[in-house]
């Protein structure tokens, strides 16, 4: 096999296993917001270095989500990217607390071990053990059940 081949065939393994669940960012804006769940409406935009991609994602961030009523039951749909703040789990739990008590969760599958940036959606409902105007704080959780990611949400 060629040097040529060789690299080609290690670029398409990168690019295999990096999947859709990473995301690609410089080490000083996974380091600014490191061990925080960030939620927003769409996927993080890029700014044209660090400090601007920082403010840029400061931006997006959301800390309230305003549902949609399908069939009398309330959906939360969003957009999260976890900075975790430990990585080698290959699958994640996002669990929702109302103060103490676990109100709903879901788990994350196909994580890539070595990443240390998480994006992807999810869609939650009131089945699930939500309710419209309670605040949660929203942990991403590890098999060993250490919290490498948190954040507040409002659902609305």
């Amino acid at each position: 096999m060629s040097l040529r081949m060789m690299s080609a065939a290690v670029l398409a393994a990168a690019l295999v296993v990096s999947g859709v669940a990473s995301a690609d960012m410089s080490r000083p804006v996974i380091s600014a917001f490191k061990g925080q769940l960030i939620v927003s409406k769409a996927e993080l935009p890029e700014g044209k270095n660090d400090k601007d991609t920082i403010a840029k994602i400061k931006a997006a961030k959301v800390v309230a989500l305003t549902g949609e009523a399908q069939e009398d039951v309330t959906y939360w749909n969003f957009h999260y990217t976890a900075f975790l703040s430990k990585t080698g789990a290959q699958k994640l739990k996002m669990e929702f607390y109302n103060g103490k008590q676990l109100a709903a969760d879901k788990t994350l599958d196909g994580i890539d071990p070595k990443s240390a940036v998480l994006s992807g959606d999810i869609s939650i409902n009131e089945d699930e053990g939500l309710a419209k105007g309670k605040t949660y704080t929203v942990k991403l959780v590890n098999e060993r059940d250490q919290v490498v990611a948190t954040t507040p949400l409002t659902m609305k």
